[in-house]
């Protein structure tokens, strides 16, 4: 294989497909990144078994078309430490590539084609497309709910789930939980559930447009892809049963407020800072048209606020960890929210008040 190309050429590929590149692997290939060649252009893949992350290029020149791995890492600080325009070649032979620029040379090691593993798609797969900034808005909106490292491993991830013409993702740490849904338009009485890993969800976040070009999902059993501006993206899925999430939304909560966002979150961000380090709780208090905000800690420092709100209904004391409520205010995008209540022991969800699709529900602190 024999292949020239401008250096901006492979590192912008490069650079997207290294992120799924773990820094300890268990097999060496796994350190290395696949390149497929054309006469059309190349192609770089990168795996760690979970996930699998393909990217196009283009191509000055291919006088040899053919596969090859090489080491991710050195490959991509090697393109950064070129000088922009510099025109790269490189020729693979035996178990050696020779990457040519101007007067510099450079050998690295590689690994056979054959043995870069590939995630197997198997079974029946419902695809779907979507508007890539709708995909990104949703997932923005519920990934921070996701757990990390817990030992019910199902909650490191986010449920989808399709079913009546909608997609709904839901997330949660156990003690808190957002659910969003958006439109589809899959055939008749299909339904899907998975459970995506919290790495898939992350990279869909960084690989997804803030604009309306389409991105195409194909959804099976134990798998998930994303096809994005000729970016592949395969991911497994967590076999696991995810809670049943419709039970923990409250229902017929009889004390509800509404505040404008802005103003909460700024309220929220100051009375954080001298909220307990370990615990990061607040303590809310409700009267008619009047929210107390108030926090202390070890050093016997207080701080407390006040916001007038829409509120006729009787009065309440309740905490929360602040932390999950201000990443509750800053994924909403509405002007207020509306806070529904019943008791101090009661979780509280957390909605717009024009009846928007998000909705979280945040289990309350002893105060």
């Amino acid at each position: 294989m024999k292949i020239s190309m401008e250096r901006n050429q492979l590192l912008t590929p490069l650079q997207v497909a290294h992120a799924v590149v773990e820094r300890r692997q268990t097999l060496p290939i796994l350190a290395n990144v696949l390149i497929t060649a054309t006469e059309h252009g190349f192609r770089l893949s990168a795996t760690d078994l979970e996930v699998e992350l393909s990217v196009p290029g283009s191509l000055e020149a291919c006088s040899g078309p053919g596969a090859t791995t090489l080491p991710a890492r050195k490959l991509l600080d090697l393109c950064r430490a070129l000088p922009d325009g510099t025109r790269l070649t490189i020729e693979t032979a035996g178990d050696r590539a020779t990457v040519r620029a101007g007067r510099s040379r450079f050998s690295l090691s590689t690994l056979p084609a054959a043995e870069f593993p590939a995630i197997d798609v198997n079974g029946d797969v419902l695809e779907l497309e979507l508007p890539q900034n709708e995909l990104r808005r949703a997932i923005e909106s519920t990934h921070f709910a996701m757990a990390q490292q817990d030992v019910r491993y199902y909650l490191n991830g986010m449920l989808l789930e399709i079913q009546d013409g909608r997609a709904r993702l839901v997330a949660t740490d156990g003690h808190r939980m957002a659910v969003t849904e958006l439109p589809v338009s899959p055939p008749e009485g299909t339904n899907r559930r998975i459970i995506v890993p919290r790495k898939t969800v992350i990279e869909a976040l960084r690989l997804l447009a803030d604009d309306s070009s389409p991105a195409k999902l194909g959804i099976g059993n134990d798998h998930l892809t994303l096809s994005a501006a000729d970016v592949v993206f395969k991911s497994k899925v967590i076999d696991g049963s995810f809670p049943d999430y419709e039970r923990v939304i409250p229902r017929n909560q009889d004390k509800v407020l509404d505040v404008d966002r802005l103003a909460l979150r700024d309220a929220m961000g100051r009375v954080a800072i001298f909220a307990n380090e370990k615990y990061r709780s607040v303590r809310l208090q409700l009267q008619s048209g009047l929210l107390r905000l108030s926090a202390n800690n070890t050093e016997n420092e207080e701080a407390e606020d006040e916001l007038e709100v829409d509120y006729a209904g009787a009065e309440l004391e309740i905490g929360f960890n602040v932390s999950y409520l201000i990443d509750v205010l800053n994924a909403l995008r509405s002007a207020s929210v509306r806070l529904h209540l019943s008791d101090s022991g009661s979780s509280c969800l957390i909605t717009e008040p024009a009846g928007g699709v998000g909705r979280y529900v945040i289990m309350p602190m002893r105060l």
